[in-house]
């Protein structure tokens, strides 16, 4: 708790004002939620939480007179925002809100106590509040409320719902994804009655529209560990009902036979991949490492030797991705980035072979284009194998295919290639107006490109004329 005392006591100066307003108009003030549990783990953010047993009018009142921004968007849920000095707060009033069991909506109802408010809560680590009051110096003074022992379970890592977890689920199924994302988030554990439940009511997540299920899938992936998030997901039977791809691959044999399943391996790859990341959590770099196998189970053939294949899985996968993500209506650049890197992260396994051609590692980098150094840390971070040589070979092979690449850009512009000859280039050379036939000689000098590298002029003057008199009339 101390950590907590110092951390809100460095907010002294921005929020002293705000409390003493609030204790003027005969009000009270709480720090709440998930600022109270970051501030208990000491990285308590610049978005804080507070309820109040104001209505929401009076909050605006006082937050007109206190912020330099307010906005008041979700009023009729009892919720007011404001900014002041780089401070954003959002200050709801006590909700005792009741719900019909079909949708997520409540009937919004305002409570009267603080208990009344933190007993619907979707955890008890987020149903920990705490007073502030102004002393006669002007500090903070804090008096923590916790009626749903949220101490404990943050002592034990634990999420547990202040009511029974079938009355918090049925009243809003969007916190069973929730769950699973705060195990993400925060490293902590299932209560063992909130698995069951999950397990039993894993179905009423169909409720949630695919726009909330989307956002809470990014928060899950972009969190400190998303393995552990994603697999609760697939051991509660969530993910058969929001991304039931990842599950599918546990019934699926890794063509190494080193992992029990390619589930294994791509938890293993998602982890390796974000190893690799610099700096800012990577939302598509950890999408296609998770995904990248995805086509497996679809491709899957029993060799005549014994052994499994997965032939074109990458090809396949690509498409699963992109169906899946419009499905969840993911933004369309997204959906391209992701899937390319599913579908190119087997190319270079065609490079291990034999030394590739410059044409080859030309096409490489120009398939890849701005994705080139996300399929460089997602090829690196495939490779799960337990031989220490197999992995030392895969790693060395790579870094060659890195150095042709560097060779090869110091001579041309690998991050654009493009084709020596512009189109009013080409219509000047073969006397045609815009059209099909001036595209199609455009792609057979890209085509030419990425072939023999940067033409001189003349020479690819001549070529195009050469492959005009050829295909001219069925261009």
């Amino acid at each position: 708790m101390v950590r907590a005392e110092r951390a809100i006591n460095e907010l002294t100066d921005v929020l002293a004002d705000l409390v003493a307003a609030f204790t003027a108009a005969g009000h009270e003030l709480y720090l709440v939620g998930g600022s109270v549990r970051d501030a208990l783990l000491g990285r308590l953010g610049n978005d804080l939480d507070f309820t109040t047993d104001a209505r929401p009018e009076v909050v605006k009142e006082l937050l007109d007179a206190w912020a330099e921004v307010v906005w008041d968007t979700g009023i009729d849920f009892g919720t007011v925002s404001a900014q002041k000095q780089g401070q954003q707060v959002e200050i709801t009033t006590f909700r005792a809100d009741s719900y019909d069991g079909n949708s997520r909506n409540p009937e919004v109802e305002f409570g009267d106590t603080l208990e009344g408010d933190l007993i619907r809560r979707d955890f008890t680590v987020n149903a920990i509040a705490v007073r502030l009051q102004v002393d006669e110096q002007g500090g903070l003074i804090q008096e923590l409320r916790d009626p749903m022992n949220g101490l404990g379970a943050l002592a034990r890592r634990q999420l547990d719902t202040p009511s029974a977890p079938e009355v918090s689920f049925n009243d809003d199924p969007l916190r069973m994804l929730r769950a699973a994302r705060f195990v993400s988030q925060l490293g902590f554990e299932l209560a063992p009655r909130v698995e069951k439940a999950l397990r039993q009511m894993s179905e009423q997540i169909t409720r949630i529209t695919v726009e909330r299920v989307q956002v809470e899938l990014n928060k899950l992936v972009l969190g400190q560990d998303p393995t552990a998030g994603i697999d609760v997901l697939v051991r509660t039977g969530l993910g058969e009902h929001v991304f039931p791809e990842i599950g599918a691959l546990q019934m699926t044999s890794d063509e190494h036979m080193q992992h029990k399943d390619v589930y294994a391996h791509s938890l293993q790859v998602m982890r390796q991949a974000i190893d690799r990341e610099d700096g800012e959590p990577d939302l598509v770099l950890r999408w296609a490492a998770l995904l990248h196998d995805v086509g497996k189970p679809d491709t899957r053939a029993q060799k005549p030797g014994g052994g499994v294949s997965f032939h074109h899985h990458e090809v396949v996968g690509a498409k699963i991705v992109r169906r899946r993500l419009r499905q969840l209506k993911y933004p369309k650049a997204l959906i391209s980035d992701i899937s390319q890197l599913v579908f190119l992260h087997m190319r270079f396994h065609g490079f291990g072979d034999g030394q590739w051609t410059d044409s080859a590692v030309r096409r490489y980098v120009t398939d890849a284009g701005e994705l080139l150094p996300r399929l460089h840390k997602l090829v690196r971070a495939d490779s799960t194998t337990r031989n220490p040589k197999k992995a030392r070979r895969i790693q060395r092979a790579y870094d060659q295919l890195e150095e042709r690449i560097a060779e090869i850009a110091e001579k041309e512009d690998l991050a654009r290639v493009r084709p020596d000859l512009d189109g009013n280039a080409i219509m000047e050379i073969l006397d045609l107006k815009p059209g099909p036939e001036v595209g199609k000689a455009w792609a057979f000098l890209k085509e030419l490109r990425l072939e023999r590298g940067p033409l001189e002029h003349e020479e690819a003057v001549a070529e195009l004329k050469a492959w005009w008199a050829e295909n001219g009339e069925s261009a």
